[in-house]
Order: structure tokens, then sequence, then C-alpha cells
């Protein structure tokens, strides 16, 4: 027997890896295989306490991972870190070898467990463009994760999303892959902090090309060829990869070209180690790993699919052990699987644990300290902030918005008008358990408005319909309500949740209409939303709609019919606040869009990176043209571009090349506007996208001021892999396009790559470089 003792010595010796092989030495295959196991908290509860009879028959050996030790558990911050210490104290001290557990959590839109801070769904965070409040928002939810003795998160997203047919969409940083990269770049890098031991391990999913599968529904094939791929998909993650250091890699559930991810050895061994140099843990989805066996059917028996998982790179299995455990313990024993194989991954999941500093005595959390680190007013201001800027005005006919505060009446109308779950995206604990009872102060879009307008006027409230369903007892009243007042507000769209169930019983039970597992063959406002609209237009009474939604909605009618659309998305805890700050001006909306909006699903994929031959096409009923293009957004103010430079005219393939151009506020009141560098290769070897994001800057400028931004553009932002898939920076004429949106562009000019063709191999530039003076 070795004691807990003789192994923490080791902590005297001068390397981790000394440390993992001899820790390795001492373990037997069975405590080897745990390490790359999972288990639910509630396997360890009895009487809604910690069970030590039920750690002694489950974790004798130890275990890899604990999943959500608060968000699975229910308990509420404090008691969280109560129940991860006991665990940590029985694998520590009970236990032969004392090796701690890593603890993972979610938060995609924050801490997913009772009492996390809620911000805005991704979707609404990309629409700020705005990386360094993403890494804000992500440095609160570490404090909070690790607070309660989580080490280890499986965000952020980095899919590229550009069917908005799939439900997951909202989960995303958009449609281009410029801008998912360097927004999750800053996900990341606000999790992870600088010190390993600090910080919070993000996981970065689904790789890869999960949002392009067939249909838009989810886990299905994606049939893409490798320079789509490569270009597009991957990016986000490369990014990750090599310059956000990331800790954690998840598998996405579908196939490429008949290969599920979970055992790809191309893609989570050769490209992502071998190509990348990742240096990380690889983790799987949930339950992706008996999906070899039972769905994608490559897998005769679990334990093939625990094998084949393995060998492929996939160092752990979640959320519980399934295909792993007893499996590859008969596998070694039965000479199925190399015993390396199983020391490869342990070893992988051991360093995780060490640059943790889990084998020190932080690995127990001060259970007193907790509550200072939930819902602070700092937390809660910065919940508002970022619903503020993650609202993007689509339409503001003869200036109606905003607002004045002392209108005389006003109707506040609509499923999502007073409600407060339905501010909230898929991934919020809220949403997730689908309680009754909100676990932190969720603001409605009701009560904003009640406190923007004055005492005098007159507010009428009337839901009208609900989000999804035939019922429409009070349509009649929502429209005598509209009938009688200035202004109707109509807060409508959808409602997000996990829909992991049959459409008849998600229509039934859960009525969700966007999230994971509601996937759509329409884009349409849901259930009876549309004909209470058309009922209100037809009294006179002007509407401002405001959407809340995860993915974009056809609104087409609105577009013709109303004065005034904000997007809201799903702006979380603070959302009314934001909203209502939007429609009385005492927000100054700068959001743009971060995905297309078409008129029609039928257009789909309508994303503007495509090729100049698809843009050119149309249909017989409908044009080409989008709803709402891809960086699109209003504001109430005006803004003139003006002196476009490009410096040097002619460079090498590497090299830079300075563009610069001027910003004014030739409007009344104080704004932000997202300045967006589009490039556009005019002749290439191989077909290339109509127009390109290479960089983009928020600028805020108060009325007749203006900025002088300069974009530094290293060339290798121009590359692309030839036909032989060698990532290459050709010769050529380029064109720059400086805009307001992808469509509304202010600013062109021209400049020349030449010499001979460059290679990029080794380390390369992912982004452009800013200035603003």
């Amino acid at each position: 027997m070795t004691s807990n003792t003789t192994i923490r010595s080791g902590q005297q010796q001068t390397t981790i890896e000394k440390k993992i092989e001899d820790l390795i030495s001492l373990m037997t295959t069975e405590e080897k295989v745990a390490q790359l196991g999972s288990i639910m908290p509630d396997e360890l509860i009895e009487d809604g306490e910690f069970s030590e009879s039920k750690a002694r028959k489950i974790l004798s050996n130890g275990i890899g991972q604990i999943t959500r030790a608060g968000g699975g558990s229910g308990r509420n911050p404090q008691e969280a870190a109560k129940l991860v210490n006991q665990i940590q104290s029985f694998l520590r001290e009970e236990t032969r070898l004392g090796i701690p557990a890593m603890i993972h959590e979610e938060c995609l839109s924050g801490y997913m467990g009772k009492g996390g801070t809620t911000y805005p769904q991704m979707i609404g965070l990309a629409s700020s463009w705005e990386p360094t409040l993403v890494s804000k928002i992500t440095g609160q939810i570490q404090d909070q994760l690790t607070s309660i003795g989580a080490h280890h998160a499986l965000s952020p997203v980095l899919d590229v999303a550009q069917d908005l047919r799939w439900g997951r969409l909202e989960e995303t940083f958009g449609e281009d892959p410029y801008l998912v990269a360097i927004m999750g770049k800053s996900y990341i890098e606000g999790l992870q902090g600088d010190d390993p031991e600090e910080g919070i391990y993000a996981t970065v999913k689904h790789f890869g090309g999960h949002s392009a599968s067939e249909g838009g529904r989810n886990h299905c094939p994606v049939n893409m060829s490798k320079r789509e791929l490569r270009e597009n998909f991957f990016y986000p993650f490369e990014v990750a990869v090599k310059e956000g250091n990331v800790e954690a890699v998840m598998n996405a559930y579908h196939d490429i070209d008949g290969m599920p991810c979970a055992c790809s050895k191309e893609m989570l061994t050769d490209i992502l180690r071998g190509e990348w140099g990742f240096d990380g843990i690889v983790v799987s989805d949930y339950y992706s790993i008996r999906m070899l066996h039972t769905e994608h059917l490559v897998a005769k028996d679990k334990q093939q699919a625990g094998i084949m998982a393995l060998e492929a790179g996939l160092d752990i299995e979640l959320p519980f052990t399934e295909c792993y455990g007893e499996q590859l313990i008969t596998a070694v024993e039965k000479g199925d699987m190399s015993e390396a194989v199983l020391d490869q991954a342990v070893k992988r999941h051991l360093k995780s644990k060490y640059k943790k500093g889990l084998f020190g005595e932080n690995v127990y959390v001060d259970e007193s300290e907790v509550s200072q680190y939930f819902e602070t007013p700092n937390q809660r201001d910065l919940a508002l902030e970022a619903g503020r800027e993650s609202i993007v005005l689509l339409k503001n006919e003869n200036e109606f918005l905003p607002l004045e505060n002392n209108i005389d009446s006003i109707a506040v109308i609509g499923p999502n008008a007073n409600s407060t779950r339905n501010l909230l995206g898929d991934y919020a604990y809220p949403v997730h358990v689908e309680s009754e009872e909100d676990t932190i102060d969720i603001t409605t879009v009701l009560e904003g408005v009640k406190s923007k307008v004055s005492n005098e006027t007159e507010l009428r409230y009337v839901k009208g319909c609900d989000v999804r369903g035939e019922a429409n007892e009070s349509i009649e009243e929502a429209v005598a309500a509209a009938e009688a007042s200035d202004v109707a507000v109509l807060a409508i769209g959808g409602k997000s949740g996990l829909g992991l169930v049959s459409p008849e019983e998600q229509k039934e039970n859960y009525p969700h209409t966007t999230g994971e597992g509601s996937d759509r063959t329409n884009l349409e406002l849901p259930g009876l939303q549309q004909e209470l609209l058309k009922q209100i237009h037809q009294t006179g009474t002007p509407i401002v709609a405001v959407l809340i939604n995860g993915r974009p909605l056809s609104v087409t009618w609105l577009e013709e019919k109303v004065p005034a659309i904000v997007e809201g998305w799903l702006p979380g805890e603070e959302g009314g606040k934001a909203v209502a700050d939007v429609l009385f001006g005492d927000h100054n909306p700068g959001g743009k869009l971060p995905i297309t909006i078409p008129k029609n699903v039928g257009q789909s994929p309508l994303h503007y990176r495509r090729k100049p031959i698809s843009k050119e096409r149309h249909y017989v009923f409908t044009a080409n043209e989008p709803l709402y293009p891809f960086g699109f957004g209003l504001s109430y103010t005006e803004f003139e571009y003006s002196n476009l430079n490009i410096t040097p005219q002619k460079v090498n393939p590497a090299s830079r090349v300075e563009v610069s151009c001027t910003v004014k506020n030739s409007g009344d009141v104080a704004g932000k506007e997202i300045v967006q560098l589009y490039t556009r290769d005019e002749y290439a070897s191989m077909t290339r996208p109509e127009r390109e994001l290479k960089g983009f800057a928020k600028v805020k400028l108060d009325p007749g001021k203006k900025k002088r931004l300069t974009f530094s553009l290293p060339t290798e932002l121009l590359s692309f892999y030839d036909k032989d898939m060698n990532l290459v920076v050709e010769p050529g004429r380029f064109k720059i396009m400086i805009g307001s949106s992808s469509e509304d562009i202010r600013l062109k000019g021209n400049f020349e790559i030449v010499g001979k063709q460059k290679e990029v191999v080794g380390s390369r530039k992912y982004f452009s470089d800013t200035k603003i003076k």
C-alpha cells in the first residue's frame, strides 16, 4: 500500500512530467481507467447529503471528473462548495493514491447553477462586436466558478453558424470565422486568466463543423470539403489553440464524410495535436462515445466505441462513465487495446490536474466566502452593460425612436413582455431546470418600461398570446389596449430551451422555438404572434417591435409595416432594463448583426461570405438579397466616413498593409460605430468569397467629433488553401472595403501583393491590429 504522504512528497520534484511518471508507475489499470471517467453528483448523495458509503463503492479507485457538482445537484453556491469539499476530502484521504477530481460546470451565458449571474446569450454578445466586454464577463464567471471549487468549464461554443434552422445558433458568435475567432479568444482569456491555478479551464466546442449539419438538424452528418472546413469552420479552433492557449477541446456529435468526430484520429490527434500543437485534454460531448454504437453504428458495442474513441485521442468520457471504465479494463486485459494508449490519456488528465494545483491544499474552497462572489453590484452592472451593447436597432422609420418618457399612454403587449424565463438562453440555469421560481432577480421588458415612463403615463399590459400554441383568449383585449394607447410596444419572438424530446412532447411540455434540439424548418414568428401583430396594426397605433429570440427571424412583414424594430436577442437577467434604455434613449444602440437575416428560410445559407457566382443567382419568387445583412445595425445618430489611405500600394507576401480612414459623428447625440474592414481577392487560383471580414473597431464619438482609425493588415490574413491544400498567400490585386455593414460600404481602394507565392507554415497571424486616434 502506498500512502497519500508518499504521493504528495512528489510535489517537491522539479517537473510535472516527473511527478506524473512516478504516479503512473504506482497505478493499477483500474486506477488509470478511473481517471478517464466521470460521475454525476447525484450518485454520491443520499437523503440530500454526501454519502461516504456510496463514495466507497463508486470512488474506490478515484475518478477523473465530477460532472456539474453545483449545477447538476441543484445546490446553492455555498452548498455546492460544501459538496465539492466533501468529495475532494474523500478522494484525498480515503483512496489509495489520493488523486483529486476535476470539477466541471457549464457557463455559456454565465455559471449554469443556482444563483449564477446570467448574461446575454452568445449571439447577443457577438452583436456587441466588443471582445473586451466578453473577457470582462468571463472574468466574473471565473470568480463564481472558482469560489464553488470548479476547475473546468464546457464553454465557449466556436461553431461558425450559417444555417439558421439549427437551434444552437443562439449559442454561437455568428456566421463569420474572423468574428467568432476573436470573440472566442477573448472568452477563453477572461475565463482562464494568466495563472492556470487561479483560472478556469475553458473548453472549445464542438470540434469541428458541428453547425453545418445536414438539414440544420443537430447531430446530423456534415457534408463539406476539407478546404471549407479548414478555412472557415476550423479557423476559430485553430486560433483558440495557438493564440488562446485553450486547455480543453470537446468533440462534435456528427460525422464528416462517414467518420464520426468522436473517433476521428485525423481531427483529435493529427490536426489538433500534430499540426496545431494542442497540449490539453480532449473531452467527450455528453454521450457522444455511446453514439458510436447506438447512432453512428460504427461500433458493435459500447466497449468497441470506447476503444475507438480513446485510440483516436478522446481523453475523458462525460457526463458519466459508460464506454470507458470496466469496458477499457477488460479491453486491456484481453489485449484488445494497448495499455500505452491508456497511459497516454491518463498522463494528459493528470497533467491538467497538476497544472491546476489540485495536488496542493487549494483543492479545497472556503465555504464562508462563497456568497461574496454571487450577484454582486458589479456583476449586475456588467449584465446591464452587456445587455445594452447586444441590442441591434433594425428599423427606425422617421426617427420614431427613442420614445418620450412623458408619453400619455403606452401599451406593452406580447408573450415576452412580462416573462423573466424567456429573456434567457438555453444554457441558463432557470431554463435548464424549467423552474417556476427564478433563482436570480430578472427584470422583464414590462418592468423596464414601467421604470422609464412618468407617473402620469397610462401604461397597459396584455400578454396577447403565448409564444407557441393556438390559444387566443387575450388577443382581443390586447387590441383594445393598443387602440387606447399612443404607442404599442410588442415584445415577441421565441422561447429558448433544451428541447431534447420528440416534437409532440416538446409542443406540449417544452414549447421551445430555439436552443439545443429545437431545429426548425421555418423562420416565421411561431404561434399566433403574427395574427396578434396584424390585428394591432389595423388599429393604427404605431408599433415598436422588440424581438426576444435566439435565432434570427424572417420578419419581412414587420419591416414593411411597423416604424421601429429592435433586436434584443436573449438579453439576460438585466434584459428588461437594457431594452427600456434603448427604447427611451438612455442608451444609443450600437450593436451590429453577427449573422445575415434572410427574407425567407429557403434562401439559406445566405451568409455574406458567399462566392461571387452565388450572389448573382436569384430565385423565381424571391431575390437573393437578405432582409438585413451581416454587420448591419442602426443608431440614433449618423456617422460619416472619409479620407481612406492605403499604404504601401505594393507589398510582398510576408508584409503588412496600413489601412486608415476617418469616422465622424455627424448627428446630435453621442454614439458608437463599428467600423468594418473587408477584403476581396479580385482574381485567384481558387474561387474566393465576394468579401471577407479582416478587421473591425468599435468607436465612441460625441456629436461633431471624429477619429482616425488605422488597421494594420497582415498579408497572411489573405491566405487560403490552394489546389494542393497548402496554405498560401498569392500575388495579386486586392480590394479594400470599409463599411458600416457588409453591404453598406463607404470607402473603397486597392493594393497589390507582388513577388512569388508564399506558403504559410508554422506560426501565422490571425487578426489585424487597430489604432484609434
